[in-house]
Order: C-alpha cells, then structure tokens, then sequence
C-alpha cells in the first residue's frame, strides 16, 4: 500500500511539473530601449541597488555615491571622505532602514547609512592583498561581504546586527583557498541569496556554498574556463533554491565563447556548459529575470547586452551598448550601470 501511494504521489508531482513547464511562453525580445538617467565621464559605476522604495542608488569611484528618486527624475550624489584616500567603491547593498557601501584595496572601509544624515565607518581592514568584491543581506539584521584570499583563505565577513558590526570568518571556518583565489570586482554579483543558502563564485572557478547563512561552508568546482588569472566565474545568480546560472570567461578576450557560461539545476552542487562555443563571450554580469520560472535571463559587459528566453541554451544579441552591471525593476525593465553612466533598460 504504501509502495503505491509513494507511486502515486510521485505520478502526481511529474505531471504538475510537466504542465508548469507546458504552459510557460517564452517570450522573444529583439531589441532593448536605452534610456541614460544619469551621466558622469569621471565615474566607473560597477555597483547599483534597487531599494524598497524603487529607488536606485550607487556607489563608484571617485570616493562617489548617489540616489535616483524615480518619481521625480532628480539625484542626490555625494562624496565619501575619509582621510586623503580616494576611495573606490564596488560593492553596496541594503536593508529597509539602511543602505552599506564597501571600498576596494587596503584599506577596506565598510560604510552605513548613519543617524545624522552622513555614512559612518563600520568595519575597516588593513592588511595586504585585503580587496572585497560584493555584498548582500539575507534579511535586515544579517548581511555577507566577500572579498580576495588573505592568509589561505576567501575573505568572508558577517554582520548579525543589521550592519552596525561585522566579524571576518576565519580560515578555519572555511574551505581551503586555493592560490591567488578571490573574486572579480566587475559588478557586485559574486553572491547569489535564496532563503538561508548563499553561493560565492570565485576567480578560480569555484563555488563557495553555505546552506545556513554563513556558519557552515562547502565547496564545488566547476568547469567554466580558469586557466588565467583574467579567467573564472564573473557573476552568478540564483531562480530558487535549484536554478542557477554563472557567467565569466577572459575580459582580455572578450569574443571567446568556449566554457564561459554554466548553468545548476541541482543547488549548485554540480555545473553544466551551456551555449558552448556561443555568443556571448565574456560579460560581466547576469541576471534572471524576475517571474519568469527561470527560463529568461540577460547577460550584459562592455562588449553589449544579450538574452535567453531557454535557461542560457542560445542567446540573441540585443545591443553593442556596453555596461557593467544591471538590476531588474520588473521583467522587462532594469537599471544598468557602467562606465560614465546609469541607463534604464526597456526590453522588447
């Protein structure tokens, strides 16, 4: 009896699965509107966020961060200063009450929005080869920062306070580093976050995975191109808790499309090629669409910006428009980010 229930019950699972695949629609953009809403030659912009209001800010070199108030059209931009340094900022994130940026190279400096108005220091980092990546939360009170191995090991640290403190893992709580291991600076999308599972893609084609936000590790390899130290994982993200999607490849040889795009249907555990041997090569940053079951996604790097509507099997190339980073507001609306400029992107 049971036997036949388990049968049944397992019937019943393939074919709901079956008709939620059946009735997907794929939909077939051919082009994207670009719309420039903000433009500074001075500024390389390689880290914005949608916050909960819908509006966008970022932060970028130059010791430079900004809001963009949609509603009105009109930005606020600031400067960060601290000492004489020009800071450089590659990573920001967010909670409801506040929002975080995170500075580059030694000395690392770890910003929050502050009670009178200005941002105040939360964590600094001095030591050598110190360089963080990219940040998140998990929710309010519990955020990620990632960042180049220091000492044998990927830089990982924690806040359990909403970002009002933050405390470096040490190497015996992660997985061996493997030498000059770390993670590209390119677009603030080296973590992926689902429920309490986070996932790190690193330079040397590694993902870190942690199934509890961040007190317990493992790592899994994969086999997206990594022979070079210009060569490895430049972004991931996840659908769910199964689906995800890594893109990378060689920034100095943009046009090679060989083992640079990889897709997990298991939670990252194992990796597949996907579109081998097809455009695009390198980009910088991927995103799936929101709503979409996971099906659609867009790439984008300086090279353009291009699309899936099958999981990341084939892809059609919507524009030579160079960028950075992107951000969905909707399925078919985003931010992007790049060099000297932020654009709001209309897919058709």
């Amino acid at each position: 009896m049971k036997s036949c229930l388990l049968l049944f019950l397992c019937s019943l699972f393939l074919i709901s699965c079956r008709t939620k695949d059946n009735n997907f629609k794929p939909r077939h953009f051919n082009k994207v509107d670009i719309e420039t809403v903000f433009e500074d030659s001075l500024l390389s912009i390689r880290a914005i966020e949608i916050l909960d209001d819908k509006s966008l800010s970022f932060a970028a070199n130059n010791n430079t961060f900004g809001l963009f108030n949609p509603k009105t059209k009109l930005w606020k931009t600031s400067i960060q200063k601290y000492d004489t340094l020009k800071l450089h900022f590659r990573a920001v994130a967010h909670t409801t009450e506040d929002f975080f940026m995170l500075s580059i190279e030694n000395p690392a400096l770890l910003f929050k929005t502050g009670e009178k108005g200005k941002m105040d220091l939360v964590y600094r980092e001095d030591a050598e080869g110190v360089f963080y990546d990219a940040m998140n939360f998990w929710n309010d009170q519990e955020g990620i920062a990632i960042g180049d191995s220091v000492d044998g090991c990927l830089s990982v640290i924690i806040t359990r306070d909403g970002g009002s403190t933050w405390n470096k893992l040490s190497c015996d709580q992660l997985p061996k580093g493997l030498k000059n291991e770390g993670a590209f600076a390119a677009s603030d999308t080296n973590i992926a976050l689902i429920g309490n599972n986070t996932w790190v893609a690193t330079t040397a084609g590694r993902i870190y995975f942690s199934p509890d936000k961040g007190h317990n590790w493992e790592v899994f390899d994969t086999p997206i191109v990594k022979e070079k130290a210009t060569e490895g994982i430049y972004s991931i993200d996840f659908y769910d808790v199964l689906n995800g999607f890594a893109i990378g490849g060689d920034y100095t040889n943009p046009d090679t499309n060989a083992a640079n795009k990889i897709r997990t249907i298991d939670g990252g555990k194992t990796w597949q090629l996907v579109g081998e041997n097809l455009n695009p090569g390198y980009r910088s940053c991927v995103q799936y669409m929101p709503n979409r079951e996971g099906k659609e996604l867009v790439v984008l790097g300086f090279k353009g910006i291009d699309y899936s509507n099958d999981s990341g099997k084939t892809w059609k190339h919507l524009s030579d428009e160079g960028f950075y980073t992107l951000r969905f507001l909707n399925d078919s609306v985003a931010y992007a980010a790049g060099a000297g400029r932020i654009s709001k992107l209309q897919f058709k």
